[in-house]
């Protein structure tokens, strides 16, 4: 770790005003990202109705034609409701705060804008886009590639986990646009500031920002706020409104500023229509032998079925590993680092193709993973919270949580990795008898019930016995390797 970073990790900061940002509010929750305690921002108790803009083109929005053909090139023809609201005042310069549910285009709502204006005059490092996860930083550098082919876009990623050198020697070189995780870009900002050359953005997007604007990535957000100018254009977007922004919205405009345009898409109900959701009410020591028969019998056929109600229709003589992942890619949620790969290796001891995506994994093992989920190598994908947030891969038509989170916000943000974009999709969440107070308050949050999916307890006992061996043998295999040691070694040195 650079010598920078290591102090300011002993450093003990309050979170103080950001610029034209503002941390709001304490937050009691608090969930693991990225290896890091992240306070979980709670959703904002109540906001000013935003009446949807009329439906329009996107040349009617001010976008240039080269834009508009490589949309097209794309198969996006009409711009969604937040990309109608925002990419206007974005193109006139004003800051911006918006609020969409998870797969709604915000990531073109702020990229097509910010292109637009770099191509007419190209120059330097014109934005930088921060972002609370690796992955994310990852696809929306990949976005802003697709998007900016047409003006040789140069597009420079900084996070965690891979070489500080490398990611040095590319802001050198001084890309147009900087996509990063708040953590690794103040380390390089710190460590290397003569090769750092942020005087000149013009603008600044925070991706996610409940997340961000949280006391664990203020002191971070402060040294990147000092390195860039204070006349910028600043845009937040993000899935959960919460107070913390929409304190934002209502702060006096400073000098000739306006205040910042704000649009809030409906939220009341949290998840789109074409999202069937299930639960599995199962006890808590067999929810792996549910998994499997669900994986075994009839997810691969699941979308096949003119009916949305799964039914436990698979015969007794059917060949059911013939059917074993081949038409679904699969999304897992589970709560824990040491879960995730404890359920990978039972999985694929039982023969599914199947990898995993957590914290505790190199960074060029996350990408690899991701990299094959992608390309339908492996059908399922096995992940902690750190895969619910912004992933965008059409293939994925399931979202299984295999543990259910305790925040409704982070389920909403897990089953929104499926039915994107208009497509359909199912959720299925097991629950045990701990669970169903963490059901209810989910159920509350998205305004509709859960239907209850049941399942063949006979066909469940039929696979316990491989089940159970291969729950023992991932077990062996995470005592083998030593699951978790660099993590204990880390917290030994810390504390003498």
């Amino acid at each position: 770790m650079p010598k920078a970073a290591k102090q300011r990790s002993k450093v003990e900061r309050q979170p103080t005003p950001i610029s034209r940002l503002e941390l709001a509010g304490k937050h009691d929750s608090s969930k693991e990202c990225n290896g890091d305690v992240v306070k979980v921002a709670e959703a904002a108790s109540q906001a000013t109705k935003y009446p949807a803009p009329p439906m329009c083109r996107f040349s009617d929005l001010g976008l240039d034609k080269w834009l508009i053909d490589t949309l097209a090139a794309m198969s996006i023809t009409e711009p969604t409701e937040i990309q109608r609201a925002c990419i206007k005042p974005i193109l006139s310069g004003r800051d911006v705060i918006g609020g969409a549910k998870t797969g709604s285009g915000k990531t073109a709502a702020f990229a097509l804008p910010i292109l637009q204006k770099l191509s007419e005059d190209p120059y330097g490092v014109f934005a930088v886009v921060l972002t609370p996860t690796r992955e994310l930083a990852f696809q929306i550098a990949e976005q802003f590639e697709v998007l900016g082919k047409g003006v040789s876009l140069k597009v420079a990623v900084a996070i965690g986990g891979v070489d500080m050198v490398a990611q040095a020697l590319a802001l050198s070189r001084r890309p147009h646009i900087v996509v990063a995780t708040p953590g690794r870009l103040a380390d390089l900002i710190e460590s290397s500031s003569d090769v750092v050359h942020f005087k000149r953005v013009r603008c600044l997007v925070l991706d996610e920002a409940d997340r961000l604007l949280t006391e664990t990535f203020a002191p971070d957000l402060t040294v990147i706020m000092d390195a860039i100018p204070r006349q910028r254009q600043t845009l937040l977007f993000t899935a959960t409104m919460t107070d913390s922004i929409l304190a934002l919205r209502d702060r006096p405009a400073e000098g000739d500023r306006q205040q910042p345009f704000v649009h809030l898409c409906d939220t009341s109900i949290s998840t789109v229509a074409s999202l069937v959701q299930n639960y599995i009410f199962v006890p808590s020591h067999v929810k792996e032998a549910y998994l499997v028969h669900l994986l075994m019998s009839s997810v691969a056929k699941l979308e096949k079925r003119a009916s949305n109600r799964l039914a436990d229709q698979s015969s007794d003589d059917e060949d059911e590993e013939a059917t074993v992942g081949r038409d679904k890619s699969i999304i897992i949620f589970v709560g824990q680092c040491k879960t995730a790969e404890s359920l990978r290796v039972m999985l694929f001891e039982l023969g599914f193709r199947v990898t995993a995506l957590h914290s505790k994994m190199p960074q060029q093992e996350r990408l690899n993973s991701l990299g094959k989920f992608r390309a339908e190598a492996v059908r399922i994908l096995i992940a902690t919270d750190v895969g619910s947030r912004g992933l965008d891969i059409p293939s994925v038509e399931m979202v299984i949580n295999m543990h259910v989170p305790r925040d409704p916000d982070e389920y909403i943000h897990r089953v929104g990795r499926t039915a994107r974009a208009g497509r359909g999709g199912r959720a299925i969440t097991i629950m045990s008898e701990r669970d169903i107070k963490l059901i209810h308050n989910i159920e509350a949050r998205i305004g509709k019930q859960l239907d209850q999916l049941e399942l063949s307890e006979r066909k469940v006992l039929d696979h316990m016995g491989k089940v159970l061996a291969a729950k023992r043998k991932a077990a062996l295999h995470l005592l083998d390797i030593d699951f978790g040691a660099r993590d204990r070694i880390r917290l030994q040195k810390q504390f003498n």
